[in-house]
């Protein structure tokens, strides 16, 4: 019963929030108007200033009430108020007192005129008291407010300018946050030691690991919108070597300008901030390679052949032609380039496979591409395990395919996307991406297509890789799975993986394997780690990370370069190139055709023996393990 009058009251309150104010108002103006008149009853006759006492105190409440009705003052919501809607009081107060003398001198003169120590002790208690009154209101919204907090994550908030103090006031105005903000962290040495409404900033962010254990806290929440990507990425390898799940403020002004809502920004993780380096930018070779080319990509429709699509499509080609045996991935690509681009771009989109040599013959020969870049493959390691049959026929095979069909049709430039998983291979699809590699360096031997490759890591955020999964499995709730806490592996970006692409494709003179240098190596478990973090969580309390063991033909490291390749830099000096091995071109088409019989025959174990013969790097496990 107490608690539905309580609900009533509070719902009856907020209803008739206006209407309330305004007979508080009117109360506390006339108390403020009457209060002076009884103080001075001894030194004048009340009986002698009778009509005028009620006369103008009907006035001065009038003067009050009109002025802050028309100024707003009933408008406002005063939980919410900050200091502009206090200084827009002062002032109504100001021009109501203002306006009040004005009119009793207009209306009474000078001989009937309001005793002076009424104007002046009136105007102050009225002013005073419908100032505090709301001040007080506010005061103790957010001190009810702040006595919820016990409950919430204590955290620590990095940054004390602009973006903070909105924060923080929005924390205070939120009925149920679910962040506690126990300290500030700021790098600017003349805010360290001072408080940001009521927060005191208790350090650097080279402080930040210490804060964490000092003060107990579980969140830390990045609140500089504006900060450039260096910084961010330093402060956040600072945040990553605490155990807090980490959160970063979106920059409000650019969430509403892309059109995107606020909890997508705050959730949205970006695959730069889990990169642990600065992403690297390549030259602008696309337009060069490009501009008035006719280009074709196979397996456009993928992370990779999307990407290079898009910004071959961006370098003026003079047609560009998507090649895709998966028709949803075909057909988005198109629609995107269609809507950017419209009628300016000559595209064109085939379903067909990379398998089928004729079908691949019969395009070439219609179209005649002078650039082929050659991303159609199947790149799922423990996939590709099971099925190795199917890794042969669509990447050597394919590529065998669509290679030698650019070599008869006269391609300038022939691009293959090889990966680090080809380097001393122990899987399936590794070895059949190093044969990859070897067809292209055999065909440059003699050919007038220059042919090159291009080997780079793992891609983030590419359909398959582990960002995607980690996602779907911090969503899920977890548990997010890694196969060994010490596997490592090189990443980059889709972007840097494509750029490299484009400019490979511009520098190669004929069966160089191009590589990207990619920094240090980043550790999966840390990646599992940090992408929880960066979701809002804390990793092994909300999400558990569960270890499942190596999977098949997986390395606890990959490689870059053979031994035997050697390498040297390129005027890039984040692109390195390895030298074209020898290779007896006649040979090795002839184990070749030895290989494709029995990949068509679907005898797996063969299959892989066949492999091995033919990529001399190549450690199976199974094999291995039955030697």
């Amino acid at each position: 019963m107490v608690i539905d009058l309580k609900n009533y009251l509070a719902e009856f309150a907020q209803r008739f929030r206006k209407q309330i104010l305004i007979v508080f108002d009117v109360m506390v103006v006339t108390m403020s108007y009457l209060l002076p008149w009884v103080l001075i009853q001894g030194r004048t006759s009340f009986t002698d200033h009778n009509s005028l006492l009620i006369a103008s105190c009907f006035f001065f409440v009038c003067c009050y009430e009109i002025v802050y009705g028309l100024m707003g003052m009933y408008d406002s919501l005063w939980r919410y108020a900050e200091i502009v809607e206090f200084f827009r009081l002062c002032v109504a107060s100001v021009t109501a007192v203002a306006i009040f003398v004005a009119g009793t001198l207009l209306m009474w003169g000078i001989e009937r005129r309001v005793p002076i120590s009424v104007y002046f002790i009136s105007a102050l208690f009225a002013s005073s008291l419908t100032l505090y009154s709301r001040l007080t209101y506010r005061m103790y919204r957010n001190t009810t407010l702040a006595k919820r907090r016990v409950a919430r994550r204590r955290t620590l908030m990095i940054g004390a300018g602009d973006a903070a103090s909105t924060l923080l006031h929005e924390v205070a105005k939120n009925k149920a946050p679910d962040m506690n903000i126990i300290c500030c962290v700021d790098d600017a040495p003349e805010k360290v030691g001072r408080s940001i409404m009521g927060v005191k900033i208790m350090g650097t962010t080279a402080d930040i690991p210490q804060l964490v254990e000092q003060c107990e806290i579980e969140t830390i929440l990045l609140a500089i919108p504006t900060v450039d990507d260096e910084n961010r990425r330093r402060i956040l390898s600072i945040c990553n070597k605490t155990k807090c799940n980490v959160r970063i403020l979106p920059d409000i002004v650019k969430m509403i300008s892309d059109g995107k809502d606020f909890l997508s920004r705050v959730r949205d993780v970006k695959v730069e901030d889990v990169l642990g380096r600065p992403e690297i930018e390549l030259a602008d070779t696309c337009n060069k390679l490009v501009r008035d080319k006719v280009v074709l990509v196979t397996g456009g429709g993928g992370s990779i052949g999307s990407e290079l699509c898009r910004q071959i499509a961006a370098g003026r080609p003079k047609r560009l032609i998507i090649v895709d045996i998966y028709e949803n991935s075909a057909y988005s690509i198109q629609q995107e380039l269609l809507r950017r681009y419209g009628s300016g771009l000559d595209l064109e989109v085939f379903i067909a496979s990379v398998r089928d040599s004729k079908k691949m013959d019969a395009l070439f020969e219609r179209l005649r591409p002078d650039v082929v870049f050659h991303a159609a493959a199947h790149k799922h390691v423990p996939l590709m395990e099971d099925s190795p049959e199917e890794a042969v026929k669509n990447n050597v095979f394919g590529t065998y395919n669509v290679a030698v069909s650019a070599q008869k049709y006269g391609a300038e430039r022939f691009v293959l996307i090889s990966t680090d998983k080809a380097v001393n291979p122990t899987n399936v699809m590794g070895a059949t991406k190093r044969l990859c590699e070897m067809i292209v360096q055999a065909l440059a031997q003699k050919s007038n297509t220059k042919f090159v490759a291009v080997r780079f890591g793992n891609v983030l955020g590419s359909n398959g890789s582990v960002i995607p999964l980690f996602k779907e499995q911090i969503a899920a709730g977890g548990p997010v799975t890694v196969t060994h806490p010490d596997i490592v592996r090189y990443f980059m970006t889709i972007p840097e993986a494509v750029s490299l692409v484009l400019e490979a494709g511009e520098m190669g003179e004929g069966g160089e394997i191009f590589v990207l240098d990619m920094g240090k190596p980043v550790k999966i478990l840390d990646l599992a780690e940090n992408l929880i973090k960066l979701s809002g969580l804390i990793p092994y309390r909300d999400i558990e990370i569960k270890f499942t063991g190596l999977r098949p033909g997986e390395k606890l490291y990959e490689e870059l370069l053979m031994d035997e390749e050697g390498v040297r830099k390129t005027d890039n000096r984040k692109i390195y190139v390895g030298s074209p091995l020898a290779l007896n071109k006649d040979t090795f088409f002839d184990h070749l055709a030895s290989l494709k019989a029995i990949a068509y025959s679907n005898n797996s174990d063969n299959l892989v023996q066949a492999l091995v013969d033919m990529v001399p790097t190549f450690t199976h496990e199974v094999l291995h393990r039955a030697s």
